[in-house]
């Protein structure tokens, strides 16, 4: 009988493979820890009267190098430019075809051929998302949702895509009964039992994910007072601690993911991953829609964007980055009813310029830019990175100059203060003091902050505005410092 212990199988096959298949056994091992990095994606939607044509738009998403994409029905016309692009594609099932879904499989089969084996596999559809935030949808549809996922689950069998496409459901928060603090998660009674259950194990048979819209945006505007503004733009902050799990939240987004997370493992699904499925802010807004801007919905978009980019997308709870992100979203769309914020999510305005400028690529190994910065050291020093004596190379953290006198000094402040930088060499008449600038004493106090806390990729963002350096950095006489 074979072991059921799993280090002893590993020990028996590593006997048995000899040098050469262990170096290939590890190489697997590393690619197989790579391929469960979570990805970026963005939602396009189109409730406007003045987007470019489809074509465009795919050669906008190649331009930005955009892989995965959102779309909130199946249309031909988008699903056909899609052909040949290489574009991971998720197709939404509307929430009016759910009824009509649940009862009729034969419906069903022929919606998916219509709207997904027909384009399959020109256009890479990974995914049919069965209706949008059904809990919150006022025609009442839940009991229609599980048996329409059910349905449509079939139909993909019956063509043997099951395998390739998964289905499921996007959530809004509004389907929590509590979410605060993350640790006491839990689904509201009405759907816990009746509706989450079911679903999740539907999930965790079929090998597919719970879809969660979660908007950090939301929480910080009805409660401004109480929220730090870089506790939800996920810029560098104190933390705040779950006293019931005693873990310490430096983002928002991260607190109400693992709210959701929490309310799973209440009903005993720990295992089915989460995708977030839409997650963004608004660059514009109405007078009371506290925190709508430009700058800071690059902050967001741009923050977010690199810790997938860098792998470290995980949550507290769920430590390992294996979640795929959707920002919403790729357009402004000017025909969207209610607030002005809700016809100002887009990144890129109708005639493709961006609203704001982040990178779906990392910019030399570092952080997102949100400004125009092209990631160049703009610092004078000219000496390279010489290590640091145990074969780690030397980096430094720099301000960017072309960040505006603003948020250089909202994050010098933070630096300084809760930050817990050392700062007392950019005080009136200290070494560094000269030159007085907020350039120069915001790239020291960055630079300090790197530094101690053991110079992590993410340590060195402060909304965009920092990046990492390989030479030594001079800022008039002053030496920047390459260790806490």
């Amino acid at each position: 009988m074979l072991s059921r212990n799993p280090l002893s199988l590993i020990n028996s096959l590593l006997q048995r493979m000899g040098p050469l298949g262990v170096v290939f056994f590890l190489l697997l091992t590393i690619l197989s820890a790579f391929s469960e990095a979570g990805t970026i994606g963005i939602n396009y939607g189109r409730v406007a009267n003045n987007l470019p044509s489809p074509a465009s738009v795919v050669q906008l998403l190649k331009t930005n190098n955009i892989t995965n994409v959102k779309i909130f029905d199946a249309n031909s016309d988008v699903l056909k430019a899609l052909a040949g692009s290489d574009i991971k594609v998720t197709v939404m099932m509307p929430n009016q075809l759910l009824r009509t879904t649940a009862a009729s499989p034969n419906f069903a089969a022929w919606w998916v051929r219509n709207n997904v084996a027909a384009y399959y596999p020109s256009t890479k559809i990974q995914a049919v998302a069965v209706g949008n935030e059904i809990f919150a949808d006022p025609t009442n549809l839940t009991s229609y949702l599980l048996p329409a996922m059910i349905n449509v689950q079939a139909a993909l069998a019956n063509l043997n895509l099951d395998k390739i496409i998964k289905v499921s459901s996007p959530i809004a928060l509004t389907a929590l009964q509590s979410s605060y603090p993350p640790s006491a998660g839990t689904f509201r009674p009405d759907l816990a039992m009746p509706v989450m259950k079911p679903m999740l194990q539907f999930l965790r048979k079929t090998g597919s994910y719970l879809m969660v819209n979660a908007y950090p945006f939301f929480a910080y505007e009805a409660n401004s007072n109480d929220i730090s503004l870089d506790y939800a733009l996920s810029n560098p902050n104190a933390g705040v601690l779950d006293s019931g799990s005693g873990l310490t939240y430096y983002s928002l987004l991260d607190a109400q993911i693992d709210a959701v997370a929490y309310a799973m493992s209440a009903l005993k699904y720990d295992d089915v991953l989460i995708s977030i499925s839409e997650t963004g802010w608004p660059s514009e807004g109405d007078a009371n829609e506290i925190g709508a801007n430009v700058m800071n919905a690059a902050a967001y978009a741009g923050n977010l964007i690199n810790r997938v980019l860098s792998g470290t997308c995980g949550t507290p709870k769920r430590p390992h980055c294996n979640m795929d992100v959707y920002l919403f979203a790729l357009f402004n769309e000017n025909q969207k009813p209610g607030p002005t914020s809700e016809r100002n999510y887009g990144m890129f305005y109708p005639n493709e310029q961006k609203v704001y400028d982040v990178s779906f690529v990392q910019r030399n190994g570092n952080s997102n830019n949100t400004g125009n910065n092209n990631g160049n050291n703009n610092s004078t020093g000219s000496g390279s990175g010489s290590g640091s004596g145990n074969g780690i190379p030397e980096t430094w953290c720099v301000a960017d100059p072309t960040a505006g006198q603003q948020m250089l000094q909202m994050a010098l402040d933070f630096a300084c203060g809760e930050g817990g930088a050392d700062c007392t060499a950019i005080q009136p008449g200290a070494t560094c003091y000269e030159p007085n600038t907020i350039e120069a004493h915001a790239s020291y106090a960055f630079n300090s902050y790197y530094q101690k806390n053991g110079r992590g990729l993410w340590t060195c963002d402060f909304g965009g505005i920092a990046h990492v350096v390989s030479q030594a950095p001079k800022i008039g006489k002053c030496t920047l410092p390459s260790s806490p």
